[in-house]
């Protein structure tokens, strides 16, 4: 089968690396245009063996993109396009349907209750959703949570498909010599207890209340791995709680990493070298899609505190004993954390729940969506780009 996936960028992020990790499993013939912003994510599927086009669009209204894009689907006589990000699944469902193309698929990454993408809903997205989705095939919703939301916001229920994110779960097992390096690395003192988080910096996930609750406790440190328009104001909080040396921000972490670096001194612990550095992992965002960092921290044996996840509250309540909800106030986080510091450091056997969430699996879900989007594909509606 061939497939071509169409995303909106490939920075770092959750979607961008999520598509990676699926491409590294599915047994298709594939290749990606990312519709802008051709990252390191980019680079890293090139390195693992499939084409990325960048389609160099300007910006959200530049409909010459349209065109463009059809003629680059219609010359690859693909079987099925997959869109991923609401941007490039507008984009990508319009544009298949001008190549002709009738099964397509498009993924629901961000639909949280009250935000896409990290920004709020409002009726006109939700009306331009609508109106591109009914020239798919099928929708794909990253978690049951997430089918609710779709169902709620209009899209018939036998059109979405539920396939979880997943991570390669055996990558994140804990290794005590990673944790070393990376904590000489990161300059933090082995002895040390360290609360992480990872994920956007940005004012939605809320990673200012961790850095208020760790500035609380003089013995703690506070690693978050991620990049985003808050790093700035999250390190001046962190100046004027008086805890600047015990926060660190030290940037996005690909995963899976990129190509090896001519030399190890250039190349930066990974994920889960990172995860292994940290004694309690804590996700601090009310609103979620899923929560795939909190699963990597549960494979990696981490106990987690978390104030929303899809991904688990989706499951059985025991299938992962490490992870507990908390509401996410400072002074509960604060005495959460001071009763994980005065227990020391410890590691949890991995929990049904990451093992659950492997890619493998995922993939495998997937292909079933894509054999019924082929065998039964959209029906066929003029479509034209005057």
């Amino acid at each position: 089968m061939k497939v071509l996936h169409i995303i909106t960028g490939l920075g770092i992020g959750g979607a961008e690396q999520q598509l990676r990790l699926l491409l590294r499993q599915l047994p298709t013939d594939s290749a990606v245009i990312t519709l802008t912003n051709p990252g390191a994510v980019a680079e890293g599927i090139v390195a693992d063996g499939v084409p990325v086009t960048d389609l160099d669009m300007a910006g959200n209204r530049d409909l010459g993109a349209l065109p463009r894009l059809a003629r680059l689907i219609k010359r690859g006589r693909y079987d099925l396009v997959h869109t991923h990000l609401y941007r490039a699944c507008l984009y990508g469902r319009f544009a298949a349907r001008l190549a002709g193309v009738r099964s397509i698929v498009a993924t629901e990454h961000s639909l949280g209750a009250v935000q896409i993408e990290g920004r709020p809903l409002s009726t006109g997205a939700r009306a331009l959703y609508l109106a591109g989705e009914r020239l798919g095939t099928a929708t794909v919703a990253v978690s049951a949570t997430v089918a609710r939301r779709l169902e709620r916001w209009g899209v018939p229920p036998e059109r979405i498909h539920v396939v979880p994110n997943g991570i390669e779960v055996g990558r994140f097992a804990y290794d005590a010599t990673a944790r070393g390096a990376a904590r000489t690395r990161l300059g933090v003192p082995q002895e040390a207890f360290v609360v992480g988080g990872v994920g956007r910096l940005s004012g939605g996930k809320r990673f200012d209340r961790l850095v208020r609750a760790v500035a609380e406790l003089p013995d703690a440190r506070l690693l978050l791995i991620g990049e985003g328009p808050e790093r700035d104001r999250l390190l001046r909080l962190a100046r004027e709680r008086g805890a600047a040396d015990r926060v660190l921000l030290p940037g996005a972490c690909q995963d899976p990493p990129p190509p090896r670096a001519a030399h190890p001194s250039q190349q930066g612990p990974d994920l889960p070298s990172l995860l292994a550095a940290m004694d309690v992992f804590v996700s601090t965002s009310p609103d979620e899609a899923f929560g795939l960092a909190v699963v990597e921290g549960l494979a990696a044996g981490l106990p987690v505190l978390h104030v929303t996840c899809p991904a688990l509250q989706d499951l059985p309540a025991d299938a992962a004993p490490g992870a507990r909800r908390v509401s996410g106030s400072v002074p509960g986080l604060v005495d959460e954390l001071r009763r994980f510091e005065k227990a020391g450091p410890h590691r949890l056997p991995v929990p049904p729940a990451a093992r659950h969430y492997d890619i493998a699996r995922s993939a495998q879900q997937l292909m079933t969506v894509y054999d019924n989007a082929v065998r039964d594909p959209a029906p066929l509606r003029e479509v034209s780009c005057s």
